[in-house]
């Protein structure tokens, strides 16, 4: 009796082993399909953020072409478009693009792209547009300008290399333009915290909100939130020498008169005194264009006093009449026929404008850093555009309350109506799971096709 009852004991252990090693069996096989799963779903989920990307780019390469039909600098569909990018459902899931909204649009979520040309690029801003950021110091600036080289860098900033090589691990700086807005922080004096605030993945988001879907996460996202200067700030900003309709601009500063009489409002007549004048100025920028006078009359034989024997002026006297007759002649130019010739011409010779602001996305804090502009003028300007429509062409800055002559001709060359830069943030969304997957993506689009200039992935 009791062996069977030992036997009994026995075989119920065994039984209980058995038991504990097939639930154990079947945990890890559980868990491996768990994984295995969340590995596929993350992958779709990539995808489906992908598949943002694709329609993003696809819409910004149409708007293009849209937008040069219409001889269009800007339209503005795409910035805020939730019919376009909000919760696309494709698939097992959904995507979505959008962004942070700053301040003058309201904050919160917004569905839509934002343009690189709406932020100050670090790699063209002179020291002076660089310290008029809130707590950018003088010297501060002077480092980023030494860290980039060239040859308008000042002596102080070269020396900045010294103080690299003093720190552990040693580097030495790029001497080159910035790769990216995160190579700020190996700029002496640049902290995490100046340059990202509480924008930690660099996306404008914070990483509160990061853990909310769908429109739960525009609640958080409402207050103004610091993003630091990183919010404000870009290496990617390039627009092409063209006109709206993307056509090569005629260069006042060479260009004959025949091709000058090709520009819509312009007559022979002010082909000439364009001519004429810079014979005698250098185009600096195309609001120059408002100080040509009307060419003077070059077969003038009467006499008059001063007239040497032959009846002509001395060469003296004929500098200085001349000089003296073109400062004070009647302007052939007025704003409202620069308003409309503007965005035909340039007085430049480069393909590319690296740098140049976008008056119609531009935020004040960007717009308050062009020479001669302040904080009041840069909400005049972002004012007028929220009354009156976009800017046409750049000209059309002399419509803003108080905006000068002198102020316009320092801040033209430095601005532009149009924008070729883009940043797509997108992420891809498995409705059973929530897994979710982000692509943030800077292209470049023109007429002539996309390219992807930079690329990242996070992992939610």
């Amino acid at each position: 009796m009791c062996a069977r009852a030992s036997i009994l004991v026995g075989l119920l252990w065994c039984l209980a082993l058995l038991s504990v090693v097939v639930i154990g069996v079947l945990h890890t096989a559980r868990m491996d399909l768990l994984v295995v799963k969340n590995y596929g779903d993350r992958i779709q989920a990539h995808y489906l953020a992908l598949a943002g990307i694709e329609k993003a780019e696809a819409l910004l390469y149409r708007d293009a072409h849209d937008r040069s039909g219409r001889r269009q600098n800007h339209s503005g569909e795409l910035y805020n478009a939730p019919q376009q990018f909000r919760n696309v459902v494709f698939g097992r899931g959904q995507f979505r693009v959008f962004r942070r909204g700053r301040q003058d649009e309201g904050g919160g979520l917004i569905y839509g792209v934002s343009d690189e040309e709406s932020r100050l690029n670090v790699n063209t801003a002179s020291a002076d547009e660089l310290a008029k950021l809130d707590g950018i110091t003088p010297d501060i600036a002077t480092a980023i300008i030494g860290w980039r080289g060239g040859s308008d860098v000042p002596t102080t900033a070269k020396a900045e290399a010294d103080y690299y090589l003093s720190l552990q691990p040693p580097y030495l700086p790029r001497n080159g333009p910035f790769q990216t807005i995160r190579e700020l922080l190996m700029v002496r004096g640049i902290s995490p915290a100046l340059l990202l605030g509480k924008d930690i993945h660099q996306n404008g988001l914070l990483p509160s909100a990061e853990d909310e879907a769908g429109d739960s996460a525009s609640a958080s996202l409402a207050s103004d939130v610091d993003t630091g200067w990183a919010g404000i700030m870009t290496v990617d900003s390039s627009v092409k020498n063209l006109n709206a309709a993307g056509e090569d601009r005629v260069n006042v500063q060479t260009a004959d008169e025949a091709s000058l009489t090709s520009v819509r409002g312009i007559t022979p007549e002010i082909a000439r005194a364009i001519v004429a004048y810079r014979g005698q100025h250098q185009f600096q920028t195309i609001a120059d264009l408002l100080d040509v006078p009307a060419a003077q009359n070059q077969n003038q034989n009467q006499r008059s006093p001063g007239m040497g024997e032959a009846g002509q002026p001395s060469s003296d006297q004929s500098q200085s009449t001349n000089t003296t007759a073109a400062a004070s002649g009647p302007k052939v130019i007025s704003e409202n026929l620069l308003m409309d010739v503007a965005d035909d011409v340039t007085v430049s010779s480069d393909k590319d404008l690296p740098g140049v602001i976008n008056l119609n996305t531009a935020s004040l804090d960007v717009l308050a850093c062009l020479p001669g502009v302040d904080r009041e003028l840069a909400q005049a300007i972002i004012s007028f555009r929220q009354s009156n429509g976009f800017y046409p062409n750049v000209a059309w800055l002399l419509k803003v309350d108080g905006m000068t002559r002198d102020i316009f001709k320092q801040v033209v060359p430095l601005v532009s109506a149009r924008s070729e830069t883009f940043r797509i943030l997108s992420e891809g969304q498995i409705t059973s799971t929530g897994a979710r997957q982000r692509i943030l993506e800077t292209v470049h689009v023109d007429l002539n096709g996309l390219k992807t200039l930079s690329y990242r992935e996070d992992d939610l």
